[in-house]
């Protein structure tokens, strides 16, 4: 390969790589975060733990469904527990009476699936729900109503099924932080892209 066409040719990919927006860039890296967390040893630990504020987060070997969006998040530089916190000290009223809380608790309150789906209606975009496995797209988030009201949620991500007809999730229902062709196991509740405020 002579010089000048390996010189056309980073040039090309160059353009190419900085031709995607700035949304899709996001949301390939959010996906990558995502996908990272699978090699991680994790046991499903819903309990209560008191942790830092800011940046706090349970053992690194324990978590729940939020914890994957939470720590995905945390690659990208955005810390939910200190933006549902904040959105939660100025607007309490607008989140969840589920817990029969008084007041915003920052060790849990950005753990809860309904909180998460109150903030990304506020500060994300609300996607299309459907059974069109073309509507979610790599970074995007979902959530799932599993039976009565036990939520869940997860993370689309740049992996297909099997089959190479549905986009795969991300997610921690029980068996810790993994890698899953269950997009459309259960009934999906939401559906949202949030790239920061």
């Amino acid at each position: 390969m002579n010089r000048s066409f390996q010189v056309l040719l980073f040039l090309v990919l160059a353009v190419t790589a900085f031709a995607q927006p700035e949304s899709d860039r996001f949301a390939e890296r959010l996906s990558e975060a995502a996908l990272s967390l699978t090699k991680q040893v994790v046991v499903y630990d819903p309990a209560y733990y008191a942790i830092a504020y800011p940046g706090g987060d349970v053992p690194s070997d324990r978590g729940v469904c939020s914890d994957v969006i939470i720590r995905s998040y945390r690659a990208m530089d955005i810390d939910l527990q200190k933006e549902v916190h904040e959105d939660m000290l100025a607007h309490f009223e607008l989140y969840p009476d589920i817990w029969g809380l008084s007041r915003p608790d920052s060790n849990i309150d950005h753990r809860r699936v309904p909180n998460l789906m109150k903030y990304f209606e506020r500060y994300g975009k609300e996607k299309l729900i459907s059974s069109n496995a073309d509507d979610y797209q790599s970074g995007d988030i979902v959530c799932w109503n599993l039976d009565g009201a036990v939520t869940h949620i997860g993370i689309i991500v740049n992996r297909k099924s099997d089959d190479g007809l549905r986009p795969m999730v991300v997610h921690n229902i029980g068996g810790g932080q993994v890698l899953e062709d269950c997009l459309f196991e259960f009934r999906i509740i939401a559906h949202y892209i949030y790239q920061g405020k």
